[in-house]
């Protein structure tokens, strides 16, 4: 037997680290992925990738522990697994939810003979990403789980809500986004949210009231794309990227390469972003398609398309 299995990663619209301060967050699944493949062999044939192998087995003896405990019907086999990967590590787009996912939902499959449900993938695969990182937030795997755009509020690590939309970002807008990448920052996601916390903690009504109006574009983000209103979507993308400059958590280096874009579009870092040199990706709104290719060229710029993914993780073979 041999499955293969697709697990798009993601990117945050609008909400980074206000998100840890229970106020919503804009997040949509994007059309890079990882894929893995599960093929039946003999236990002498059976090899994993020593960087993979841990991870792996993390994995599979979470699928194998639920299996048990609901009485499903499984076989045991032996497997060879291989993974592939377009999504970049460390810059925020979700490859560690995307990677339990992908085999979360694969290793089902081949030990049942059947898929399985998106809720249980998505259950199983967030207990995998917790044993990886600590305390997710559970959007990162809900985004690749079901695909498309995920409006998540955490309020207690007990109560949280993540929403799937159900509406597609437009045309009007998707044609215009590209990502750029600034390079991979120096500093962790755990650094910057702690970064952001110390100034939380040495001024709270100042971040209180920059938090609020970060809730109040994130919000604003969701009308402009069930409105189709490219204007005020572009507003929210340069609105966000001032809070989250005041907040510390972009670069001079990144604020200065926005500023030298600005003729041609606005931008926003997206992720736990970098203060020291990189802030990661951003993403950007082109206004002007033709000036801005030029200005990339330049530049020098590293871009990546921006295409929605709206699937989720899917059977490929």
């Amino acid at each position: 037997m041999k499955v293969t299995y697709e697990a798009p990663g993601k990117i945050i619209l609008s909400g980074e680290h206000s998100v840890v301060y229970t106020k919503p967050a804009l997040v949509t699944a994007i059309n890079l992925q990882i894929r893995c493949t599960l093929e039946e062999t003999s236990l002498k044939n059976n090899e994993i990738n020593k960087d993979i192998r841990t991870n792996v087995e993390v994995i599979e003896k979470i699928v194998l522990d639920y299996l048990s405990s609901k009485n499903i019907d499984f076989k045991k086999k032996f497997f060879k697994i291989s993974l592939e990967s377009d999504i970049p590590v460390g810059l925020g787009m979700g490859s560690s939810a995307a990677f339990c996912v992908a085999v979360v939902t694969a290793m089902l499959h081949f030990f049942t003979g059947s898929s399985a449900q998106k809720e249980i993938i998505n259950s199983l695969a967030y207990k995998g990403d917790k044993l990886f990182h600590g305390n997710p937030s559970g959007v990162d795997v809900s985004a690749s789980c079901y695909g498309g755009l995920i409006y998540f509020r955490k309020e207690f690590e007990f109560l949280k809500n993540i929403s799937a939309l159900h509406m597609k970002i437009p045309k009007v807008i998707e044609e215009n986004l590209i990502l750029i990448n600034t390079g991979k920052p120096k500093e962790t996601t755990a650094d910057m949210v702690s970064l952001v916390k110390k100034r939380y903690n040495d001024n709270p009504k100042k971040m209180e009231k920059i938090l609020f109006e970060m809730e109040k574009i994130t919000k604003k983000m969701v009308i402009s794309i069930a409105k189709e209103d490219k204007v005020m979507f572009s507003e929210c993308i340069f609105q966000n990227q001032e809070y989250l400059k005041k907040i510390g958590v972009s670069s001079f280096k990144t604020n200065n390469l926005l500023k030298k874009l600005l003729p041609f579009g606005v931008g926003k870092i997206t992720g736990a972003g970098g203060f020291m040199k990189d802030s990661g990706l951003i993403l950007f709104y082109i206004k002007n398609k033709k000036a801005f290719e030029t200005a990339s060229r330049k530049l020098n710029l590293k871009t990546t398309p921006f295409v929605a993914q709206t699937q989720g993780v899917v059977l490929v073979l």
